[in-house]
């Protein structure tokens, strides 16, 4: 059989009007903006038609640390609901929006891969209905706001050396971490130290997907701190009086995405915050909506259970008061003979030894999901043609003495047929009760949350903050924000901030660099290791690969 890529297959499959897709999932067409034939956004006015609609079960898709071989957690989450409608069920699909940074860069796109994708792939994986286009603007309208503030005469008193609101780009762009700008003479600014994150990093992103409707994503952003004054008081959006021009930047931005499964499942595609810089988690909006028009809402959180499901539970089900039913953990074979030490060009050759050596790694998420945060979980495992049967039976042991069952996820390969069995397991643990608890209370310290994380999730010895960080931590305690959660900003290849510590290691400590509040957001980011909120791109980026032709036909995208 020959190989087809991932665009191939996206490419082949007919689509359905995105009009038919919204009738599927019961959203009528009165709340839909034609973005073209097969993309929509749904107004969030629906969310009040449908207050007194009971929710369905939400799902959550997470997975084992990740490594170059793939774990295949998009594919997994949306070839699970379309095996959730074969198995007759009323499922629908919540997703976040790909980055252009990874795009780019070392991942390549983010709509699932073989037959379990959104669709039209091309475009949700670049430009889609223009949020991130949308976010940048607003973010970078806050930061000529400040600039311009200073410039006119600056009466808030900004030291412009503490004005932490930075600028963005979505592109992964190491030339722009730090920056001098505001040179060329007084007419042309302030001369200062500044910088770019990446756009899924800013703080609009995380305020977008934690925002309740119009009115409570206008406040949040007025909340936002861009810097200090001269005597140390934080500076706000709202004293700039920015929030509401951001606002009406990021209006339709607001509004959920509608687009649907090779096998036509109606799908939520909003927002993108990474799970290693930010919060991980698609927006409170779309999973609100997705509960009112499913019996099952089956949504994915970024990288690992460590970053993306910490998240997702402690940050966003928290703030949105969301309980989720069941989750689902994505490891492949491949990917725990990584964690044993097998080097990549190695995985395809069965090595029960290694795959014994990084079992631990699943084993400890699957303990945090079931014994941190007390929710029944399943283990998916990606299939591979190379997997044997020893192996296979191997993982499941192991998890059957965690009291997890194990399901084979072939869905890359044969679509929602593939998802059968896991749907059946996750239709199963829904029906159970379940005692969702948190991995730290809101009335510890920062130091005492980060701690918490570090300790419950991580399996740390502790933390050690460094000099920096326990000046801002007192600085922000004092300042009222110590009752925030905790969103760590950490490698996303190691439970550890070491990247090159795989599997589940013990005897470290958690170092904590840089505490800095995102007091619009609501959560305190803990930066630890190395971490980037500017990625760069690798020696040959996806870039180069990708193409178009003389139709306008994209080819290259995976």
């Amino acid at each position: 059989m020959s190989y087809k890529s991932d665009i191939e297959i996206a490419q082949e499959t007919p689509m359905m009007h995105i009009g038919e897709v919204a009738k599927i999932a019961g959203i009528d067409e009165e709340y839909l903006d034609y973005y073209g034939k097969y993309k929509a956004k749904i107004d969030y006015n629906v969310l009040e038609e449908k207050k007194n609609t009971p929710d369905g079960k939400l799902i959550l898709v997470t997975a084992i640390t990740p490594t170059p071989a793939g774990e295949g957690k998009t594919t997994t989450t949306v070839g699970l609901a379309d095996g959730m409608r074969k198995i007759g069920k009323n499922a629908l699909v919540a997703l976040r929006e790909p980055s252009l940074g990874p795009v780019f860069g070392v991942k390549g796109g983010a709509a699932g891969g073989g037959y379990a994708q959104v669709v039209p792939m091309e475009d949700i994986n670049l430009h889609f209905t223009g949020d991130m286009h949308a976010i940048g603007a607003a973010n970078n309208l806050l930061a000529a706001m400040v600039d311009n503030h200073i410039y006119q005469g600056n009466s808030l008193g900004l030291d412009p050396r503490k004005i932490t609101w930075r600028r963005c780009v979505d592109m992964n762009d190491r030339q722009l971490r730090f920056v001098v700008d505001g040179l060329g003479g007084k007419v042309n600014g302030t001369p200062r130290e500044d910088g770019y994150d990446i756009t899924v990093a800013s703080e609009i992103m995380a305020i977008l997907c934690l925002s309740r409707d119009l009115d409570d994503l206008k406040e949040k952003l007025g909340n936002i701190i861009v810097g200090y004054s001269y005597s140390d008081e934080p500076v706000t959006a709202r004293q700039i009086n920015a929030q509401g021009a951001m606002a009406a930047l990021l209006k339709d931005a607001l509004k959920p995405n509608l687009v649907q499964t090779l096998e036509h499942t109606p799908s939520f595609v909003h927002g993108g915050p990474f799970a290693n810089i930010a919060h991980g988690c698609n927006s409170i909006m779309a999973t609100r909506m997705g509960l009112k028009f499913a019996d099952y809402l089956i949504t994915e959180a970024g990288f690992g259970a460590d970053l993306g499901a910490e998240k997702f539970l402690d940050i966003k089900c928290r703030m949105a008061g969301l309980v989720p039913s069941a989750v689902v953990i994505v490891a492949t074979v491949r990917a725990l003979k990584h964690h044993g030490g097998v080097a990549k060009a190695d995985l395809n050759n069965e090595n029960l030894e290694a795959l014994e050596k990084g079992l631990p790694n699943l084993l400890q998420h699957v303990e945090n999901i079931t014994q941190v945060y007390k929710l029944p979980a399943v283990v998916a495992i990606n299939a591979f043609p190379t997997d044997t049967k020893a192996e296979l039976d191997l993982v499941e042991a192991k998890c059957k003495e965690l009291g997890v069952n194990v399901a084979l996820s072939e869905v890359w390969a044969k679509g929602g047929e593939g998802g059968m069995a896991l749907a059946e397991e996750v239709v199963r643990l829904c029906e159970q009760p379940n005692d969702f608890t948190f991995s730290y209370d809101l009335d510890m310290s920062i130091e005492e949350k980060i701690e918490a994380i570090a300790k419950k999730v991580y399996r740390a010895d502790g933390i050690e903050l460094l000099p920096a960080a326990k000046k801002q931590l007192a600085q922000l305690e004092a300042l009222g924000f110590g009752n925030l959660p905790i969103c760590v900003a950490k490698t996303q290849y190691s439970f550890s901030d070491n990247a090159a510590l795989l599997g589940a290691p013990r005897g470290f400590k958690l170092t904590v660099r840089n505490l800095k509040v995102s007091a619009g957001a609501g959560f305190i980011v803990a930066l630890t290791g190395e971490i980037m909120t500017m990625p760069g791109l690798p020696k040959v980026p996806a870039a180069e690969k990708i193409d178009v032709d003389s139709t306008g036909k994209i080819s290259g995208l995976f």
